[in-house]
């Protein structure tokens, strides 16, 4: 049982693979015409102009899939841009993209809600599936049953805390593909353009005055450039402090990448059950390292990832953290180097999570009941002495 249990998880990460590598891929398929041929043909522009995918092979239908929630965010992404800068807003692409993940983040909140009481109900669980795994020490499969009973009548769901990660994995590409090729693309008018009337008007900045159409000789349409002290930020390409190739990888140390991480460190760690002495469970410790290493897997994107999505990872971050802070408070974030604030000190959420009453007796499961009595059983025996000797004595 336990090495089908350990195959079906691989199948599932294999297939969650695949599903991320179509979805990367959809998004970022090349813009191509319908009915166009692989022969070059003159153009004035060597970037074609951004339109909607259109369905064909697998991976243009993946993309012309995404097409709906690609052009929804980026007609959001464009109206705020428009509004922004024209009342002179310094960094309005900036803000933009600030403003499209609060609203992002906004629609999925009930999603982030279920999972954040999914796994907390699960940390509330685990003293009674600790005392579950001992009862039927040495019985893999009678312990199995009996926790998914256990959360089954508690209404925990595995999969609740699961779903809307997963979910929440296609945004992240349709907003690298809204920042990639949206933001940086010479004239992406035909995207703002819903049942034949464009919804969003934008004027581009790389107008040819000879010729009044967009030209990529002077740039995207859209103004990606942030002006900070006294560099520039292009959100639509990498931004490092330094960079070093090697061969086809360029490893870059980006300093919105190092905050994306920290952020997403203090995050992972406000998750985690608070830190007890007595807790030796390896499971625990493990998931513990886990997600402290994670997020620092981020700054090695920092070379290759455009700084919008970074733009877009520090704002959900934090918006995911005050979240946190309202649901489960500060977790296991303290105390941090052996120091604990007093504003942490028996701190409750606003909104803290209860854990849902175990019903009566005759309402739950067998396997459940049996276990009670045995541990009932166990603790009424009388345990037995070495070296005691019967009344009689021994004989020789």
């Amino acid at each position: 049982m336990t090495l089908r249990r350990i195959r079906w998880d691989r199948i599932g990460f294999i297939a969650l693979l695949v599903l991320v590598i179509l979805v990367v891929a959809a998004c970022a398929a090349p813009d191509t015409v319908p009915g166009a041929s692989g022969v070059p043909t003159p153009s004035p522009t060597p970037h074609p102009p951004l339109t909607p995918a259109q369905p064909g092979d697998p991976i243009s239908t993946l993309a012309w899939l995404f097409t709906p929630i690609f052009q929804a965010m980026f007609i959001v992404l464009v109206f705020v841009y428009d509004v922004l800068g024209g009342l002179g807003v310094w960094a309005a692409i900036g803000w933009a993209i600030v403003v499209l993940t609060l609203v992002v983040r906004t629609i999925v909140i009930p999603l982030y809600r279920r999972q954040l009481t999914s796994q907390r109900r699960m940390q509330l669980l685990q003293p009674e599936i600790k005392e579950i795994q001992k009862r039927y020490k040495g019985d893999s499969v009678k312990a199995r049953v009996a926790q998914q009973e256990l959360m089954k009548e508690r209404g925990i769901s595995p999969l609740a805390g699961c779903l809307p990660l997963l979910l929440q994995m296609p945004l992240l590409f349709i907003m690298y593909s809204v920042i990639q090729n949206g933001l940086t693309n010479v004239n992406p008018t035909a995207m703002l353009v819903v049942f034949g009337h464009q919804v969003v008007p934008l004027a581009c900045n790389n107008i040819n005055p000879a010729t009044g159409q967009p030209d990529a000789a002077l740039g995207p349409c859209i103004d990606t450039i942030i002006p900070f002290l006294n560099a520039s930020i292009n959100v639509g390409l990498p931004s490092t402090v330094f960079s070093v190739a090697l061969g086809g990888f360029v490893l870059g140390i980006s300093i919105l990448a190092i905050v994306s991480a920290a952020l997403q460190l203090v995050q992972s760690r406000m998750m985690l059950p608070k830190t007890r002495p007595e807790d030796d469970d390896p499971n625990t410790k493990i998931q513990r390292q886990t997600m402290l290493f994670l997020p620092l897997i981020s700054i090695v994107y920092g070379g290759f990832l455009p700084a919008g999505l970074f733009i877009y990872w520090i704002t959900a971050t934090i918006f995911s953290i005050a979240q946190q802070y309202l649901i489960v408070g500060w977790g296991g974030m303290f105390p941090l180097f052996g120091w604990t604030p007093r504003f942490a000190l028996d701190h409750t959420p606003r909104f803290p999570v209860s854990m849902p009453p175990p019903p009566e007796p005759g309402k739950r499961a067998p396997i459940l009941n049996d276990a009670d009595k045995k541990t009932t059983a166990e603790k009424t025996i009388r345990p037995r002495e070495r070296g005691r000797q019967g009344r009689r004595g021994r004989r020789r």
